[in-house]
C-alpha cells in the first residue's frame, strides 16, 4: 500500500521460519563462524523470503568496533575534494570499512555538529579533510579514543595522524620554472580562507622570490574558488603593472584567472601570461585550460589513509607523512 512505511524483517523472525536458534542467524550471518551448511542454506532461504538484512550498525554497537569511519569534509563539491573523496569511499570499502561523509562547510557550529555526529556513530576513525574545524574539537574526538587522521592541516596535537603534501616545494618549484621562463612579475594569487596548506604555499613561493631578488604581487581574497581567479584577474590586469605570471594556489582559481585573462584581456597564454596551479583536477587538463600544475598523488594518499585507519603501520603513533606533488607540465608555461 502506498504511503505505508516498510517493517523490517528481525533476526527472531528467520529464526523461527527457518527452524533454527536465534543464534545460529547470527553465526550464519557472521564472517567465519561455524554453522553446518544445511542451517547455513535455511537460514539464507528465510532472510531471502523475509527481506531479511543485517543491522551492522546495531551489531557494531555491541562490539569494541562498528566498522565505520567518518569523513569529515569541507566544499565537499570542489573538483579536488570530489576526487580525494572517491578514492577514499572506495579504499575504504576495500578494506570492509563503512565511510559516513559530513559536510563541514559553513559556520563554525556546523562543524562542531559533524565531530560530534562522529562520536554518536561509535565511529572507528575519523578523517578530517577540513580545515576548518578547531584544535578543541580535535581534541574531543581524540578524548573519547577515536582514531584521527587529519589531512592537509597543521597540528601539531599529540595522537592524530597528520597527512599533507610537500607544498613548500611546489610553490618554490613553481617559482623558479616561472623566473625560467622569463616572467619578472609574478603573481600569488590567493584566497581569504588561510588554511595551512594555502598559506604554506604562498609563504614559500614570496619566500623563494625574496630569495631570488624579486617582488611578488600578491592577491588574497574571498573564499576559495574560481571567482576568486576571476576577480584577481579583473583587478591586477586593469592597474599599470600587470603580472607576466602567475601561481594560483588551486587549479579552480587558476581556472577563473585564465578564462578572464583571455576573454575579457586579450592575453596570449603562454606568450604574454605563463600561469601555474595546484590540485590537477579533471578541468586542468582540459583542452581549453592546458593547466601546469602540481599533482598530489591522491590514490596514495588515500591508501595511507586507510592504513593509518586499520592501524597497519610499524610505529602507530602520531605519525606525520608528507608527499611530493610532481608537476604535471602542460601548455600555459612556456618553456625555460
Amino acid at each position: 500500500m502506498s504511503g505505508t512505511r516498510k517493517v523490517f524483517a528481525s533476526a527472531k523472525q528467520v529464526a523461527e521460519l527457518a527452524g533454527v536458534s536465534r543464534s545460529a542467524v547470527s553465526r550464519t550471518f557472521t564472517p567465519g563462524a561455524s554453522v553446518s551448511q544445511e542451517t547455513r542454506r535455511r537460514v539464507v532461504e528465510a532472510a531471502e523470503r523475509l527481506g531479511y538484512h543485517v543491522n551492522h550498525l546495531a551489531r557494531g554497537l555491541m562490539r569494541e568496533t562498528t566498522g565505520i569511519v567518518c569523513l569529515a569534509v569541507a566544499d565537499s563539491d570542489t573538483p579536488y575534494q570530489g576526487k580525494m573523496l572517491r578514492a577514499l569511499t572506495q579504499h575504504l570499502r576495500d578494506a570492509g570499512k563503512v565511510a559516513m561523509v559530513f559536510n563541514t562547510s559553513g559556520p563554525a557550529h556546523h562543524v562542531e555538529e559533524a565531530l560530534r555526529q562522529t562520536l554518536n556513530y561509535r565511529a572507528d576513525a575519523t578523517v578530517v579533510l577540513s580545515g576548518t574545524p578547531p584544535q578543541s574539537l580535535i581534541r574531543t574526538c581524540l578524548d573519547n579514543g577515536q582514531r584521527l587522521v587529519l589531512i592537509n592541516r597543521d597540528d601539531r596535537l599529540v595522537g592524530p595522524h597528520n597527512i599533507g603534501n610537500n607544498n613548500a616545494a611546489a610553490a618554490e618549484a613553481a617559482l623558479h620554472v616561472l623566473l625560467r621562463a622569463g616572467c619578472r612579475r609574478p603573481a600569488l594569487v590567493s584566497s581569504a580562507a588561510g588554511t595551512p596548506s594555502l598559506l604554506a604555499r604562498e609563504q614559500a613561493f614570496v619566500a623563494a622570490a625574496a630569495r631570488e631578488g624579486v617582488e611578488v604581487i600578491v592577491w588574497r581574497q574571498g573564499s576559495t574558488g574560481y571567482n576568486v581567479g576571476a576577480d584577481a584577474a579583473r583587478h591586477l590586469f586593469a592597474g599599470r603593472q600587470r603580472p607576466d605570471g602567475a601561481f594560483c594556489v588551486t587549479d579552480l582559481i587558476a581556472c577563473g584567472f585564465l578564462d578572464v585573462a583571455r576573454t575579457e584581456f586579450g592575453l596570449a597564454v603562454p606568450e604574454q601570461l605563463c600561469v601555474i596551479g595546484f590540485d590537477d583536477i579533471e578541468q586542468a587538463g582540459w583542452a581549453s585550460y592546458g593547466l601546469t600544475t602540481f599533482a598530489p598523488p591522491i590514490e596514495q594518499i588515500a591508501a595511507t589513509v586507510v592504513d593509518l585507519v586499520m592501524g597497519s603501520g610499524e610505529n602507530d603513533e602520531n605519525r606525520r607523512i608528507v608527499f611530493d606533488a610532481p608537476m604535471v607540465w602542460r601548455s600555459t608555461v612556456r618553456p625555460g
